[in-house]
């Protein structure tokens, strides 16, 4: 099922709401993680991190992929333009955003010599070689990506809300999947 201006598919709602989650959940947990001092918490810590990432890794290609297939949402409601602009904007950096943060904690790992696995299965062997640069360009990345990403969710969040309570244009009722009547 395609995306429509009235009703989007349920792929993606599913897809928009568990990357949104993950995402969102996965900022505040590595937030958590930074402050854990070193020792066995903090490297399971980080493995259950880089584990659910991977696993949000390939969500979001999916995401993208089908967002490409169906481009953006069309808004419900005639805004002035420079609203559209920004809501565009907004919708390609997060899309671009989601995609950057597994991206470069991947490259954390690789460049720290490090292996990355999905619960113990592993799918990139760590190295006694390490990409200095790869390292520190992933994580400068990563963290200014997450700062990044916080503020363009809650410009999202405040804009769904504007949605909801001033345009009343079903916006918000479209992103759970309810059928909106022109």
């Amino acid at each position: 099922m395609k995306d429509t201006k009235q009703k989007l598919s349920p792929l993606s709602i599913a897809l928009h709401w568990l990357v949104a989650i993950g995402i969102i959940g996965m900022i505040f947990y590595g937030q958590y993680i930074e402050g854990l001092p070193s020792g066995p918490d903090k490297w399971q810590g980080i493995g259950l991190h880089k584990s659910i990432a991977m696993i949000l890794l390939a969500l979001i290609v999916v995401r993208i992929v089908w967002r490409i297939a169906n481009k953006l949402p069309k808004p419900l409601s005639n805004g002035p333009k420079w609203q559209e602009r920004v809501a565009i904007a907004a919708h390609l950096l997060l899309l671009l955003g989601t995609l950057i943060m597994p991206v470069s904690g991947l490259m954390m790992s690789i460049g720290g010599g490090h292996s990355v696995a999905i619960f113990g299965w592993e799918i990139i062997a760590g190295s006694e070689d390490k990409i200095k640069w790869l390292g520190s360009l992933g994580h400068e990345m990563h963290e200014w990506t997450s700062k990044i990403l916080l503020g363009v969710i809650t410009l999202h969040i405040l804009a769904a809300f504007k949605h909801a309570i001033f345009d009343r244009d079903g916006t918000l009722s479209r992103m759970i999947g309810r059928r909106i009547e022109d």
